[in-house]
């Protein structure tokens, strides 16, 4: 396909992580040869039902510029959600990027809670997630150590 926009001035270094069951972080690098002024915009989709929307708390670097987004409430949906960046410049047009994510791939789970150890028997509950309703799913590895 082609782009609207200036060769190398599109964001580079794209991803997101969800943490804490509902909060995420996107990052990203602004394109090589974009120039000086390019300010970027994030937009994202959860689901095809869902509006698409801006932004609200961007994450700016030292001369203001928009290098990452929080977002507070995140629902991780079965679909991939939709991701879009692009920009704008007083020089030139702004290549956009874009993504799809499957958002329960990038999410960092809470560790297992309420281990107990008896002699040699170890027992934990499953971490807390938004999405995985059968615990047959997950897998964990112990690492015991003597001290």
């Amino acid at each position: 396909p082609v782009f609207a926009g200036m060769n190398g001035s599109a964001i580079e270094n794209f991803s997101c992580v969800i943490y804490n069951i509902s909060l995420m972080n996107c990052t990203w690098q602004a394109g090589r040869d974009a120039p000086r002024d390019t300010q970027y915009f994030l937009y994202w989709q959860n689901s095809r039902d869902d509006e698409e929307i801006e932004c609200e708390f961007y994450i700016k670097d030292e001369n203001g510029r928009n290098m990452g987004c929080r977002f507070q409430t995140v629902r991780i949906e079965a679909e991939k959600a939709y991701f879009l960046v692009n920009g704008s410049s007083r020089d030139s047009l702004i290549q956009f990027y874009d993504e799809y994510i499957q958002l329960y791939e990038i999410e960092i789970l809470t560790p297992p809670l309420n281990i107990t150890v008896n002699c040699c028997i170890i027992t934990w509950q499953p971490p807390f997630t938004s999405h995985v309703d059968n615990i047959k799913c997950f897998q964990y590895e112990i690492s015991i150590q003597n001290k």
